[in-house]
C-alpha cells in the first residue's frame, strides 16, 4: 500500500482518525508491519502471515528501510554526516541511520534518502529536530528490496510471487 499523509496505521482509532483499512475500504483481516505515523506517508505492508510480517519488522533481520525526505534547510555534508555518525536526544539515547545522502537541494528546502535497519519510533524526525530542522515530507520508498515504485497514494495491491521471494531473500541472507 501506499499509505497517504494523514492515515493512522492501526485497525481502529479511539480518536475517529482515518486509519489504513478505511483507505483500504476492507476489514482489519490483514495486519500493518510495522508503522508510519499520521504524518508519514509511503511503502506499507500488510499481511494476514503474521510469523512473516514479524520477520520482516524484526530488527535482526537487518531489511533496510529506505525514507525519502524533505528538510527545511539546505543539510550541507556535515548535516547528512550526522545523521550517520548518530545525534544524541535530550535523554542520551543516540539515534542514527545506516546510510544517508542529499538527493536534491532547492533555495530553502531539500531532500535526504536515509536508510534505516532498525526503525525506532519517530527516529527520522526526532534525529532532524534535534538538529535544529524541521521535517517537511517523510515518505518511505522501499524495505529491502522492494520498491514503492508508481503505485499512487492511496492504491494498494498485492506483493506478486518474485516480490515475495526477493523479500524472503533478503531476510535469510541477513538474519
Amino acid at each position: 500500500m501506499n499509505k497517504p499523509r494523514g492515515v493512522v496505521t492501526t485497525a481502529s482509532d479511539e480518536r475517529g482518525r482515518k486509519t489504513v483499512y478505511a483507505v483500504l475500504n476492507a476489514n482489519p483481516w490483514a495486519a500493518p508491519v510495522g508503522r508510519l505515523d499520521k504524518a508519514s506517508e509511503g511503502l506499507l505492508l500488510l499481511t494476514n502471515d503474521s510469523e512473516w510480517g514479524a520477520r520482516i519488522a524484526a530488527p535482526e533481520t537487518h531489511l533496510d528501510k529506505t525514507y525519502h525526505v524533505q528538510v527545511a534547510t539546505i543539510a550541507d555534508e556535515e548535516f547528512v554526516q550526522a545523521l550517520v555518525r548518530g545525534v544524541k536526544q535530550n535523554d542520551g539515547e543516540v539515534l542514527r541511520a545506516e546510510h544517508a545522502r542529499r538527493l536534491r537541494a532547492g533555495q530553502k528546502n531539500c531532500w535526504l534518502e536515509i536508510i534505516l535497519v532498525e526503525g525506532k519510533n519517530r527516529q527520522i524526525r526526532r534525529m532532524i529536530e534535534t538538529m535544529g530542522a524541521e521535517v517537511l515530507r517523510l515518505v518511505r520508498v522501499a524495505i529491502g528490496p522492494l520498491q514503492l515504485g508508481d503505485l499512487a497514494k492511496g492504491e494498494h495491491r498485492s506483493l506478486t510471487g518474485y516480490e515475495k521471494r526477493m523479500l524472503d531473500r533478503a531476510m535469510r541472507g541477513r538474519s
